[in-house]
């Protein structure tokens, strides 16, 4: 009799156990998300001095992210787009006329992320949001190919954004941010070289005078690799 007791008792602690991960399981934590982004990109430079989101291209690209805990997380990404300018209708003219330049350039690049509040499933008890905002700022490589010279550049990504997620392992969100680069030849292609190379003479230092572009884009991540797991008994 004492033996069907403690079976019995094993038995029922085991389904309340089991059913106790099921229900942790609603609300699983993940570390990684993988995904995919897609958006527009302009350029800043000798072409563009301050008009934001001017000669518009399509970006795209792929995004890691690992997070650290529901306020951190640090993502790579790696991202290809176009930029363009026209110096058109500038009020100061350039010597040798008018010019216009497109190409494109591919990047690689990691940044840390922090959360206003607390990203996660919503679940009450683990004080968690379903959309929070969010800023960044990182370090990242660009390379743009001819029709020019080959450039090669470091850049630091400054940005801000939104998530969303939609149901537990499937996540949306919305950023901004701008890349500053450490180079002045993103707008120079054999077309500009001769205007844009170096139009007023004025040599470029580690923050003057240097070629920039933004990134306005939306991603898709899918959560993998959860933190806990339920019950298999």
């Amino acid at each position: 009799m004492a033996n069907k007791n403690f079976i019995r008792t094993f038995w029922v602690g085991a389904i309340l156990l089991c059913l106790a991960g099921g229900v942790r399981a609603e609300g699983l934590e993940y570390r990684y998300e993988l995904g995919a982004m897609v958006g527009m990109s302009s350029y800043y430079g000798d072409a563009n001095y301050h008009i934001p989101l001017k000669n518009i291209n399509v970006m795209g690209g792929l995004l890691w992210r690992y997070n650290i805990n529901p306020r951190m997380a640090v993502k790579a990404d790696f991202a290809v787009a176009g930029i363009s300018g026209n110096t058109a209708n500038f009020e100061n003219r350039f010597p040798g006329g008018d010019v216009e330049f497109s190409r494109t350039i591919y990047e690689l690049g990691g940044q840390f992320e922090y959360n206003f509040l607390a990203y996660g499933d919503g679940a009450g008890y683990k004080k968690t949001h379903r959309f929070v905002p969010y800023i960044f700022a990182g370090i990242g490589l660009t390379y743009a190919p001819k029709p020019a010279k080959h450039v090669f550049s470091a850049n630091v990504p400054v940005g801000l954004g939104v998530k969303y997620k939609v149901i537990p392992r499937l996540n949306v969100g919305c950023e901004f941010s701008f890349r500053f680069t450490h180079s002045d030849d993103l707008d120079v292609t054999d077309k500009t070289k001769p205007i844009l190379s170096d139009p007023y003479g004025i040599k470029s230092g580690w923050l003057k005078n240097k070629d920039n572009y933004s990134f306005l884009s939306i991603f898709v991540t899918y959560d993998l690799s959860p933190k806990y797991r339920k019950c298999n008994n």
